[in-house]
């Protein structure tokens, strides 16, 4: 990471650079002979009473005190990547929101208030694509008597690390006391690739409704309550996929809403005794192949930051990190 100017360390940031990306330097240790140093990248969310607020691209907020700078300067967004679709946050954003469809909704200026009776969080939180029309505090009460009117914890769903999310929010979040409860990643792909891999689909029956059985398998609500039913089955074109299974219960089940030229995969889950034995892949190949059929040809997931598995399986598949995406919980 370059700095120096002329061979000179510089700090070429100010309060008015906030809500740029910056990159800084800062003093680890005690500023003594043999100090070290640490780089922070990220988005300045806030320069106040001496003391700088960085949002990285992984949500954590880092705060540095003014007086530890060494060096800092606005750096350009991160560069475009080289593989997968092109996509803008805000394309996606909304792509995403439409395939976890709420029961009931309610503008907030450029806010979407949404619930489902509780079910995913992606369906009972605030979607901030744009100004809520009032000062964030003022907005977040609002938020939080929405929710309460309806017996709802009170969540906002914010993104980081790609150009156009929102750093900004995030750090105001925290510092208003809301909680960071959960975090994951939006990769992305070409979808071609993925309906050409080399997995075995026969088995893989499609289907335009759950049913009980796939929803046993379902590790997120085995209930068939109508409003489980009507969110799955929410989205402009909705499949689900599952392998029998020598049980009552589907060896593994996906879940997939085309939009546009975007195939959504969610919900893919395997019996663990049958893991590693290919039939995610299956299933996500047969709906694939079913999307392109459609006439989609990118496809985008969501994956926890702590689901191991399931990032090494999307990275083999060819899925790249787009940016990140955070629920906050009022406290």
């Amino acid at each position: 990471m370059e700095f120096t100017t002329g061979g000179r360390l510089e700090v070429r940031i100010s309060a008015a650079d906030t809500g740029k990306r910056v990159s800084v330097r800062r003093v680890s240790s005690s500023g003594t002979p043999g100090s070290t140093f640490t780089d922070t990248v990220g988005v300045l969310t806030s320069w106040d009473q001496g003391v700088l607020s960085i949002t990285r691209k992984s949500g954590e907020t880092v705060r540095i005190e003014e007086s530890t700078l060494v060096a800092g300067k606005v750096v350009p967004a991160a560069p475009a990547r080289r593989r997968g679709p092109a996509a803008s946050f805000d394309e996606l954003a909304p792509v995403m929101a439409r395939a976890w469809q709420p029961l009931e909704s309610e503008r907030l200026g450029g806010w979407t208030l949404r619930a489902a009776a509780g079910f995913t969080r992606r369906a009972n939180s605030a979607l901030p694509l744009g100004d809520p029309g009032l000062p964030v505090p003022d907005a977040l009460d609002r938020v939080r008597a929405w929710y309460a009117a309806r017996e709802l914890p009170a969540y906002v769903q914010a993104a980081t690390g790609a150009d156009g999310t929102q750093e900004r929010l995030c750090a105001d979040l925290e510092r208003l006391g809301w909680e960071r409860e959960v975090s994951a990643e939006v990769r992305i792909a070409a979808l071609a690739p993925v309906g050409d891999l080399d997995a075995d689909t026969t088995r893989v029956r499609l289907a335009r409704t759950v049913d009980d059985a796939w929803l046993s398998r379902y590790q997120r609500s085995s209930a068939s309550s109508e409003h489980v039913l009507k969110v799955l089955g929410s989205g402009p074109s909705v499949w689900f996929a599952s392998v029998p299974g020598e049980g009552p219960l589907p060896a593994a089940i996906g879940r997939c809403v085309v939009d546009g030229r975007w195939a959504g995969f969610m919900a893919v889950e395997v019996d663990p005794a049958l893991r590693r034995q290919g039939l995610a892949s299956a299933v996500m190949t047969a709906l694939a192949r079913r999307a392109l059929d459609e006439g989609a040809s990118a496809a985008w997931l969501q994956v926890e930051t702590d689901n191991e598995g399931a990032r090494a399986l999307y990275g083999q598949q060819g899925f790249s990190t787009h940016h990140s995406y955070h629920h906050f919980r009022s406290r």
